[in-house]
């Protein structure tokens, strides 16, 4: 798996030669070759190639991949320009326009969030075509631990927004006292209502940047 040169390959390098990063790599080039896999292999390390560690004030963890055609591009909640917003992304977008005025986008891209420092990093990265959860307990979870862990360690003052049981789960590993961790049920039709709309995590984050004298994200 080609991972993009800059400061997250050298910061992850330690990663590359274990064991389970060699097996995942096996099964990742074996299900691209066999497989319909989403995302397209060009945009399978998109996160980390649109937003730069030393540029990242804000991480949004999701779960996998969306699995239908033409959706997912590497980037979590994320769809392609054209693609009708998935529910979740539909709430999301809901919630920035309450919270901040901001009219819902015509397009489901988020790269310009990416642009603005906001890493949006699914716990895996792969997924099999209209098989939701294929690629879990590949490897790609311990990959993705070790990325929020050296955010984590390396930064200071940055916004880690958990939305769901499954990302805050995942951020057990951050240092509370170093980063401010926002957490609140998914956007997800199934749960947004139970706390997801009103969270004002937008709001937040952005107030916490500025304290930290960092421009907060236009969403």
């Amino acid at each position: 798996m080609e991972f993009p040169e800059g400061t997250w390959k050298r910061l992850l390098s330690g990663e590359f030669g274990k064991d389970y990063y060699l097996k995942l790599g096996e099964f990742v080039d074996r299900e691209y070759a066999e497989e319909t896999v989403y995302p397209p292999r060009p945009l399978l390390f998109n996160a980390f190639a649109k937003c730069p560690f030393e540029e990242t004030k804000v991480v949004i963890i999701g779960q996998d991949p969306y699995h239908g055609k033409g959706q997912a591009n590497g980037l979590c909640f994320s769809v392609n320009e054209g693609v009708k917003f998935p529910p979740s992304l539909k709430n999301i977008f809901k919630e920035v326009e309450s919270q901040t005025g901001n009219p819902v986008p015509l397009f489901g891209s988020l790269e310009r969030w990416a642009a603005q420092g906001v890493l949006l990093l699914n716990a895996i990265l792969t997924v099999r075509e209209k098989q939701a959860g294929s690629h879990q307990k590949k490897g790609w979870e311990e990959f993705t631990d070790a990325v929020i862990r050296k955010l984590s360690e390396d930064r200071k003052g940055l916004v880690f927004i958990l939305w769901g049981a499954y990302a805050q789960k995942k951020g057990s590993v951050i240092d509370r006292e170093r980063h401010l961790v926002l957490e609140s049920v998914h956007p997800s039709p199934l749960s947004a209502h139970r706390g997801f709309f009103g969270n004002k995590h937008f709001v937040k984050a952005n107030e916490y940047l500025k304290s930290e004298g960092m421009s907060p994200v236009e969403w």
